[in-house]
């Protein structure tokens, strides 16, 4: 489960922390960009890794459900048809267009390779209905609590990103301003 913990040094531990934004009216144009920018890459990085999660997940429930309508073709030779299903079927989250990359990759991966370290998905003809059960409740109870914080995280990236429309919509910040800093930076 992805856990918060207060005062801890983890980047969702400060954009998920209650004092985050904390006087945001009184922040410089700047700050507040950088804070919506460290939130946007925790999204990113959460992003990510229900995908990992759902792969595994779509895996699993595709092993499981050829053996119940006593399938020949091997999940392996169907992979390929298991993956883009989800891929190119309709958003039912509240996902959005993400312009970073996750920065944490490999440590995703391995968080989701311990969730059930004896289940190894290479091979999943040779494990049992138990352990199928086992991984797939694993694996899906890991993306309801990644979900849920992603959403948290993205209520955090909205504050920030309404709190800049308003300095906008108001006069407080301008587009011109805006331009020439991206003109002037190396």
């Amino acid at each position: 489960m992805i856990e918060v913990r207060p005062g801890g040094r983890r980047r969702i531990d400060r954009v998920l922390d209650p004092d985050y934004a904390d006087g945001i009216e009184e922040l410089g144009l700047g700050e507040v960009r950088g804070l919506r920018d460290e939130a946007a890459q925790e999204e990113t990085d959460l992003s990510y890794l229900r995908r990992m999660l759902h792969a595994r997940i779509d895996i699993v429930r595709a092993e499981q459900r050829r053996r119940s309508e006593n399938g020949s073709a091997s999940v392996v030779e169907q992979l390929v048809n298991i993956l883009s299903d989800n891929a190119v079927g309709p958003a039912t989250g509240s996902g959005r267009y993400q312009t970073t990359e996750p920065s944490r990759a490999e440590a995703h991966r391995r968080h989701v390779e311990a969730l059930v370290s004896d289940v190894d998905l290479s091979n999943v003809l040779s494990l049992s209905d138990a352990k199928l059960n086992t991984a797939l409740a694993a694996y899906t109870a890991e993306e309801d609590s990644v979900s849920q914080r992603r959403r948290e995280v993205q209520a955090v990236v909205d504050l920030f990103n309404a709190e800049i429309a308003r300095r906008y919509r108001e006069g407080a910040a301008s587009v011109d301003d805006l331009l020439a800093a991206e003109r002037d930076r190396p």
